[in-house]
């Protein structure tokens, strides 16, 4: 597979530049980053939560683990994390666990956290667990510019 339809388009429309990785089959954005010889601190993860109103999808590097009471905090709203059916019918044509961070290509809201924030280049799953899409940071920013961005990670390891 290559990238996912929706998102193949949404990048195109904003005619942002990007090439893809493609890599052995992976399990998690950290396994895809390491499979394709990415550092992980600028390979962006999706989480899926949801809350009373709706779902929000929050993007940190796959070297991070979401706090997700700060992320509550953050967003003034009790959270949990998204079921894989839940995902399923958002990201209808990506992969589960192969989420890209590019929300507004699926009408999702986006609070990205603050430590990808001044990556020269960002790498994301492009919807399948093959592939991931690479762009510049600057290309990144402009693909996610109605994110919010706040801290609320911190390293795994």
């Amino acid at each position: 597979m290559t990238i996912a339809t929706r998102l193949k388009d949404f990048i195109d429309e904003k005619g942002i530049s990007y090439d893809t990785v493609e890599h052995h089959r992976t399990s998690t954005s950290r396994q895809s980053a390491i499979a394709a010889h990415v550092p992980g601190s600028i390979m962006a993860k999706s989480v899926v939560v949801h809350h009373e109103l709706g779902y929000a999808l929050a993007v940190v590097p796959s070297t991070h683990r979401i706090e997700l009471g700060a992320l509550q905090s953050i967003m003034d709203k009790r959270l949990g994390l998204a079921s894989e059916d839940e995902v399923v019918l958002l990201f209808q044509d990506c992969d589960t666990g192969a989420i890209p961070p590019i929300g507004a290509a699926y009408d999702v809201p986006v609070i990205l956290d603050e430590s990808l924030g001044d990556a020269a280049d960002i790498y994301f799953e492009g919807g399948d667990h093959r592939t991931l899409v690479h762009v510049s940071g600057k290309d990144f920013r402009n693909l996610t510019m109605d994110a919010r961005q706040a801290r609320f990670s911190h390293p795994a390891y």
